[in-house]
């Protein structure tokens, strides 16, 4: 019996950000300029509203428990998607949800138990290995809430989930571009350059470090 085939990770571009930041709308613009140039792609959803039909709490009552249904829902659905396309878009990369629990914790004077973080960051560390190409919004306050989707009034929440998701991107070093509301022609453009070039030389290395190891020429002599 011959060994079943492993699955071959397409191109990822994963878009993080607080909500009405404009992350849809990028990836819609996205796929349909992949979809023109005739590159299979995929759009995974973001969750919340998945997570509401399902009872759990979202925005500033996140759990720990809806935190990880979140993010383990959204690895599967991602790894789903992995057979289905050249290029899967996410709309909220595993980042997301844990920026969000933060957030909710600060917004609800709370504290996060630290064994339940750390199972959590280490999810998102290292799932987030297979993301490509990074995005995080940046909110700008004078941009009105969108609607069709559970949305959150509290524009100081919105505000801190922007701030937690960003600290969370940093401090566990995932690498990523910043995607303001006013460049989106311009991260269009990097981002179909950048999925070009990987369709072209799909064994290239990928690394978030940009300069390269120290010991670098060590290795080398």
């Amino acid at each position: 019996m011959s060994e079943p085939s492993e699955v071959t990770r397409p191109v990822t571009v994963a878009v993080m950000g607080t909500h009405s930041t404009g992350k849809t709308t990028f990836l819609s613009r996205l796929a349909d300029e992949l979809l023109r140039r005739r590159v299979e792609v995929v759009t995974v959803a973001d969750l919340g509203s998945d997570a509401l039909e399902a009872g759990l709490p979202i925005l500033y009552d996140h759990t720990w428990a809806s935190t990880l249904w979140i993010i383990t829902r959204g690895i599967s659905n991602e790894l789903e998607a992995w057979r289905q396309a050249d290029v899967v878009l996410i709309d909220r990369g595993v980042p997301d949800a844990l920026g969000y629990y933060e957030a909710a914790l600060e917004y609800r004077n709370r504290e996060p138990d630290p064994h339940r973080l750390k199972h959590l960051e280490e999810l998102v560390v290292t799932h987030s290995q297979h993301y490509d190409f990074v995005l995080r919004t940046k909110l700008n306050p004078e941009v009105p809430l969108g609607q069709g989707k559970p949305r959150d009034t509290d524009l100081a929440f919105r505000a801190l989930a922007d701030t937690r998701i960003g600290q969370v991107m940093e401090r566990l070093g995932i690498g990523h571009d910043t995607l303001p509301f006013d460049e989106h022609d311009r991260a269009l453009v990097d981002a179909l350059a950048f999925i070009e070039c990987r369709l072209a030389e799909p064994d290239a290395e990928f690394s978030w470090e940009d300069d390269p190891p120290k010991n670098a020429d060590a290795s080398a002599s």
